[in-house]
């Protein structure tokens, strides 16, 4: 999802596809060129993308780089995903992904995908904390500490979330209406 969206905002060749999804993923994810590869390949075959050669302007003697752009079935592609908010986009692998692109998705999509993603780890979280009443006596203080931090973390994001639905209930954020380049060009 990530590489189609942001080849549905412009050509790119795969080192600045790649800097681009690292930085859209954040510094606690990063995509390596052997799994950036191997995706744009699997993309090309399902007919979403294309990839065109190109000479570089200075590029006497240099190779030709290979620029990847989205194609019609790509962009229709990437705007069904856009719509899907069932329970895979809540969890851990693909929920970052898809908020990166909640500009262009729409208002009760966002608001279904948040509400999953906070019942999701409010269910985790009594999990672990049935969990952990049970072996509190059988773990040393370093694997209380690890816990603890755990709860802590996913109990900012809970509260993250909610005021996330607040705010998309209330009106949502007043610069996420972005034109919608994905629906007007199914």
């Amino acid at each position: 999802m990530a590489v189609l969206g942001l080849l549905h905002d412009a050509p790119m060749h795969g080192y600045e596809l790649r800097k681009q999804v690292n930085a859209l993923l954040g510094w606690g994810r990063i995509l390596s060129y052997g799994t950036l590869y191997p995706a744009l390949k699997a993309l090309g075959k399902a007919g979403y993308i294309v990839a065109d050669e190109t000479v570089e302007p200075e590029g006497r003697g240099r190779r030709a780089r290979i620029v990847y752009r989205l194609t019609a079935e790509g962009k229709e592609h990437f705007a069904q995903t856009l719509e899907d908010s069932g329970p895979s986009t809540w969890d851990d692998e693909t929920f970052g992904v898809r908020f990166a692109f909640f500009a262009r998705t729409d208002a009760a999509s966002r608001v279904r995908i948040l509400e999953g993603r906070r019942s999701r780890l409010e269910e985790r979280l009594e999990n672990v904390r049935k969990a952990g009443q049970r072996k509190r006596d059988r773990v040393d203080s370093y694997t209380l500490e690890l816990q603890r931090h755990g709860l802590e973390s996913v109990e900012r994001e809970v509260k993250w979330l909610t005021e996330l639905i607040d705010r998309e209930r209330s009106g949502g954020y007043p610069d996420a209406d972005i034109p919608e380049t994905t629906t007007t060009e199914k």
